[in-house]
């Protein structure tokens, strides 16, 4: 048996597609362009590459873009004020401060400050306190990411047994509540837990988000088991150079697994769709509209 690939790029296509058509009906029916504010402190290879992505694809979806770049010794102060004149603007409905930020600035407090109904990262206590509560809520878009992935091999996720290994605010927490909003069983797991590829063993579904390369054996997996692994690792190789490998040891899981998402190719391209499936919702939200159909 070898596993089927989820292939997250083609499902972030099509959910970018339904996005793009939801901006226009909006824009046609309401006179509302949803607008995204990203905001870059200092100059993070990983994190400009990231910002162009989002860019490209916010205007390739209809809605407005603004970038806002600021120097890594930008003061606490103006950071935050940065962040309050995107509160104010009627123009921006989502406001995204790229993680991480240069040393010296507190992540907390610049969290804190957004508006929580512009929050499109879903970090702000208020969305994080109502997403735990089983609210309508702003969610974190890599979570939300992998839900819409597991949906396109089970449709209905009730009843069946999950394990999220990893407890990030980012990941591993928020994607326990969504999994548990869908009547998923949860298990939430980590580097503490006891006799880890036993509890993986009784899973159904299976979310790694640990941050370490290929953790997850194939042999921990129940034969038929759907991996969404959330992982981008590093790893050097004898040329000199690194690849990319998830949390799953990806071709041990292929032989045991019924589906399982690639690293690259997998999570990664459904963050940036879910963004602007935020910022749509957020935009609808802030102007009385019903929930769009994305």
């Amino acid at each position: 048996m070898t596993a089927s690939i989820i292939d997250g790029k083609v499902i972030a296509a099509d959910l970018r597609a339904r996005v793009a058509d939801e901006v226009a009906r909006v824009k046609r029916d309401h006179n509302l362009v949803p607008g995204l504010a990203v905001v870059l402190v200092g100059h993070d290879p990983a994190s400009e590459v990231y910002v162009r992505s989002k860019h490209k694809q916010t205007q390739a979806a209809g809605m407005a873009s603004f970038e806002h770049k600021l120097p890594a010794d930008v003061a606490q102060a103006d950071l935050l004020a940065l962040v309050a004149k995107l509160n104010r603007d009627p123009a921006v409905h989502g406001i995204l401060v790229q993680l991480p930020l240069p040393k010296g600035l507190d992540t907390e407090a610049v969290i804190n400050a957004i508006d929580p109904a512009k929050d499109v990262d879903g970090l702000h206590p208020n969305n994080a306190g109502r997403l735990a509560g089983g609210f309508q809520a702003l969610s974190p878009c890599t979570p939300l990411g992998c839900i819409i992935l597991t949906k396109s091999v089970h449709p209905s996720l009730e009843g069946m047994n999950a394990i999220v290994i990893g407890r990030s605010n980012l990941v591993g927490r928020p994607l326990v509540q969504l999994l548990l909003n869908e009547n998923a069983t949860v298990t939430i797991a980590h580097s503490r837990s006891r006799d880890l590829p036993a509890l993986v063993k009784q899973a159904d579904l299976v979310y790694a988000a640990v941050g370490r390369p290929e953790m997850v054996r194939g042999d921990w997996l129940k034969p038929g088991a759907t991996v969404i692994d959330v992982g981008i690792n590093r790893i050097p190789q004898d040329d000199g150079k690194t690849r990319l490998v998830g949390d799953v040891a990806y071709q041990e899981a292929l032989g045991v697994a019924g589906a399982v998402t690639p690293v690259p190719g997998g999570v990664g391209q459904m963050t940036v769709a879910c963004l602007l499936v935020n910022t749509l919702r957020a935009a609808c939200a802030i102007a009385g509209l019903p929930k769009p159909a994305v």
